[in-house]
């Protein structure tokens, strides 16, 4: 008990002590609804909709997938984002978490390199914790480290990316990565967390690169405004996971209204590709400002770096005073020297509120 109090005692001491709060009114600029779906009262309504014709969405799974959980709408949401991303097949997890957590510690065996990027999402490396392959980071975005280090491997590799980093704001160099794990007989795993739906469904779909990706990860919770993921793979892929894979076999059901409202989302997605247009708009309006960030200029997540904890709280603190909610990123999360306050545009936010936020930060720093 007293290493845990004087752990907590000591993020206390450095300011970056994370507590749960009820949620702040203001002007949103720290969410992961970059098009604005999660309060969109014309996709609540469609959504509504479905429920009244069907109540039996909102029942309980009663049990896992492979007992009494399966449904004919869970089966046919699979098939439906199959052909929507162009894959053989897909298989639906209650979260992005989840479904990294049965990848990377279900696939690789313990003659097995995993390479990770030095900036993917925690739960890739919560994954590489439960596999008994071994783990290797790789510099961030950095082709010519990644090779050096396929070629010095002896045992079969997997790749895994971001296609859209989260911290950063940067995109990965996809195409030359799916190059090298063709190259280099490599699989090639892409987590589209954060560019599904900013970007089409994704940026594997974009540039047509489905026959180089062993597996593609979709997550529903940021621009779809929903909640759950899908790993985007072969038959055979599937079938392993559904066999063998923990964290699907042991886990209940998600309740059908969770899928029906992935599809739903999909739909109102091609119905309103005016969002995402938007949104790019809002992205340049935020760039012409001028203020230093190593995020891509196409990017909803655009990071400042500020290592400075006491001056990143102030800054912080000074937005929200103003009524504008932003989000400060301190180590571990990040590098110490990297901390940065994460600013996340969406669809919804307008000219003046962007210019606002620009301002203060401008004078700040």
């Amino acid at each position: 008990m007293n290493y845990f109090q004087e752990a907590l005692q000591k993020r206390k001491q450095d300011g970056t002590l994370r507590t749960l709060k009820p949620k702040t009114e203001g002007i949103d600029f720290y969410s992961n609804d970059y098009l604005g779906l999660a309060k969109n009262k014309d996709l609540q309504n469609r959504l509504l909709k479905e429920i009244n014709a069907n109540p039996q969405l909102i029942s309980g799974s009663t049990g896992s997938r492979l007992i009494s959980g399966n449904s004919r709408v869970a089966t046919s949401v699979e098939d439906f984002i199959a052909e929507r991303h162009r894959f053989p097949s897909a298989l639906l997890f209650p979260s992005g978490y989840n479904a990294n957590l049965a990848l990377f510690s279900t696939l690789p065996n313990r003659h097995d390199t995993i390479i990770v990027d030095e900036q993917i999402h925690r739960s890739v490396h919560d994954a590489c914790k439960m596999s008994n392959a071994k783990k290797l980071k790789c510099k961030h975005n950095d082709t010519e480290h990644l090779e050096s280090i396929l070629k010095r491997q002896e045992g079969h590799c997997y790749i895994a990316i971001e296609s859209l980093y989260s911290m950063e704001g940067d995109f990965a160099p996809i195409r030359k990565i799916a190059e090298l794990a063709k190259q280099y007989n490599a699989d090639l795993i892409v987590d589209e967390a954060h560019a599904f739906g900013v970007f089409g469904k994704g940026l594997v779909d974009e540039y047509s690169l489905q026959d180089l990706v062993f597996a593609n990860v979709i997550t529903y919770g940021k621009a779809l405004g929903a909640h759950g993921a899908a790993i985007l793979c072969n038959e055979m892929i599937k079938s392993y996971l559904v066999n063998f894979a923990s964290p699907f076999i042991y886990s209940t059901s998600a309740q059908d209204f969770q899928w029906m409202s992935i599809k739903t989302g999909y739909h109102f997605l091609e119905d309103h590709s005016e969002l995402s247009k938007q949104l790019q708009e809002n992205i340049k309006t935020f760039r012409s400002e001028g203020i230093p960030s190593p995020s891509s200029e196409t990017s909803p997540v655009q990071a400042i770096i500020i290592p400075d904890n006491l001056k990143l709280k102030s800054l912080q603190n000074v937005l929200s005073e103003a009524e504008l909610l932003t989000y400060a990123i301190y180590s571990p999360t990040v590098k110490q020297e990297t901390e940065r306050l994460r600013i996340c545009l969406h669809s919804f936010n307008t000219k003046e509120e962007i210019i606002r936020l620009t301002k203060i930060i401008k004078d700040f720093i």
